[in-house]
């Protein structure tokens, strides 16, 4: 009874109890039943919840649900006129546009695997994985051509095309153009989304993402998250990645306007928020520093007082990055703990945030996690070990047949933590990045939270290198706000006053940025080594 009740709560808050016409419920009703939780079911429920509510507004302009809901069902007959059906992969090298959303659901709609790669994909790497995984279909936009240039060249379809694009390559728009609004049946086989790793050398790893078979994974987001229906949702973070992704997806329940743009732009997102009376903007970490540091008379002049969640994942939440933020801006920062392969971990409200400081919040409603020993077993509330979480979300494996690890039924994240007193994670860091420096263990990530809070730094990555005398010693890379002066002693005096004596930075390099890839992680192997 308990979980009925707090199912029920979840759905009036976010719309689905809401009365609508009961032709216009039988219809969302009916579509839910044909496709099942996913996203054909997700767009056809809206499109017959609230036809006439504008679904998509880019840069190409908007777009009403039930007109969405059409254009889809076009480009479906287009990719079956094409030959794509249930089994068969098509690659998406694409930014965030209404064009993405129609290839991603049209391919789900014919049973097919979306193959989602990440805008850092090398030309080598996407002709590799299109061959690997016999691509049928290489959906790219424009600025990527170059990056397609070894892929057989009748495979190319153009998403967001500029008014310059080839004659000769076909785009989705024209794809769909002419083609039936129709409702397609159900396919033999459910589609399936694969979300492809950046990587910078050889291919990226593949993890297949398995769609929720039932709602449940809904009420645990949605009772963490307090998404509201239709409501205006601006999702900066990229839709490639698993976190831009699933607020789309889940997020259809709730019938929201979504508000994408192709590239991340501080006072654009800033205006957006204030045009459309947005009440949820997802972001990755890197975004939120990014709008702190705007203009400061164009923040000032902002209107984000709708703003009532900003969600956050992708990277670890730096230092004070949320309260700064929150400071600014309104307290409305929910940070997500998670990756690819287990979904959620657990969720920071902003009450979390401002309690403690760096935590990554307490397990959503039907999550698991423990804290587990090399040996597999449990250890105490306070002590460190390897976080394991279970969900409702389940792994699917890599495409190269390879999965998690698990312990005790739950999976493995791979990073290292513990449980405060308050039962709310604090994560020190991967499990393979710990520092063995003078006979001292130390995770990177304690430096970095203190270094980022320093006024005169912008951003900062910190890792281990070898050294003679300790065996290994954390090193710094930096980045100094503009107009300001920082030394090499200069830091290590202000890491003497924040951390301890063994987590102090042995050495220190200057840059003008970090090599971050889009969903802001720092690309470590990037980085120039020290002398």
């Amino acid at each position: 009874m308990r979980e009925l009740g707090y199912t029920l709560k979840v759905f009036k808050q976010i719309g689905m109890l809401k009365p609508v016409l009961p032709h216009r419920l039988l219809g969302a009703g009916l579509q839910l039943a044909k496709w099942g939780p996913g996203l054909p079911s997700g767009v056809n429920a809206a499109a017959s919840r609230f036809p006439h509510q504008t679904a998509i507004i880019d840069d190409s302009g908007q777009v009403t649900w039930s007109e969405l809901a059409g254009q889809i069902n076009q480009l479906t007959q287009a990719l079956k006129d094409r030959g794509v059906g249930p089994g068969d992969s098509v690659a998406v090298l694409a930014r965030n546009h209404r064009q993405m959303i129609l290839s991603i659901v049209a391919i789900m709609q014919v049973g097919g695997r979306v193959l989602l790669l990440n805008t850092m994909a090398s030309r080598s790497q996407l002709a590799d994985l299109a061959k690997r995984e016999d691509a049928s279909l290489v959906i790219v936009d424009q600025e990527f051509l170059e990056v397609a240039g070894d892929v057989d060249p009748s495979t190319i379809v153009l998403g967001w095309a500029d008014p310059d694009a080839p004659d000769d390559l076909p785009t989705v728009d024209g794809l769909r153009e002419g083609q039936p609004t129709k409702a397609h049946p159900k396919p033999e086989r459910h589609g399936q989304i694969i979300i492809f790793t950046s990587g910078t050398t050889g291919l990226p790893k593949g993890a297949r993402r398995e769609e929720p078979k039932d709602l449940k994974p809904l009420i645990a987001f949605f009772g963490a998250i307090p998404y509201r229906g239709n409501s205006t949702v601006v999702i900066a973070a990229p839709l490639f990645h698993s976190w831009g992704l699933i607020n789309f997806a889940f997020g259809l329940s709730t019938v929201p306007t979504y508000v994408l743009r192709r590239r991340f732009d501080s006072a654009t997102v800033l205006r957006d928020v204030e045009q459309h009376r947005a009440e949820v903007l997802v972001v990755v970490p890197l975004m939120m520093q990014r709008m702190i540091d705007a203009d400061p008379e164009v923040v000032r002049a902002a209107d984000m007082s709708s703003l009532r969640i900003t969600a956050s994942s992708g990277s670890a939440l730096a230092g004070e990055l949320a309260n700064r933020f929150m400071d600014l801006f309104t307290d409305s920062v929910y940070n997500f703990y998670g990756a690819t392969e287990t979904g959620w971990v657990t969720i920071a409200s902003p009450q979390d945030l401002r309690e403690a400081p760096g935590t990554a919040g307490v397990p959503p409603f039907r999550t698991t996690v423990k804290i587990l020993d090399p040996d597999g077993r449990e250890v105490p509330q306070g002590e460190t070990g390897t976080i394991h979480v279970g969900n409702d979300m389940p792994f699917g494996g890599y495409t190269d047949g390879n999965t998690k690890t698990f312990a005790e039924g739950l999976m493995s994240t791979g990073d290292v933590g513990h449980f405060d007193a308050d039962g709310r994670l604090f994560v020190s860091g991967r499990d393979d990045d710990m520092v063995v420096s003078g006979g001292e263990n130390v995770f990177p990530r304690e430096l970095e939270d203190a270094l980022i809070d320093h006024p005169d730094i912008t951003d900062v990555v910190v890792t281990g290198i070898p050294d003679a005398k300790f065996g290994q010693v954390l090193a710094a890379y930096v980045v100094v706000k503009e107009g300001a002066s920082l030394t090499e002693e200069d830091l290590r005096a202000y890491a003497k006053t924040h951390v301890a004596r063994f987590a102090v930075p042995g050495r220190t390099m200057f840059l003008d940025e970090l090599p971050r890839n889009p969903t802001g992680k720092v690309m470590k192997r990037d980085l120039p080594d020290f002398d």
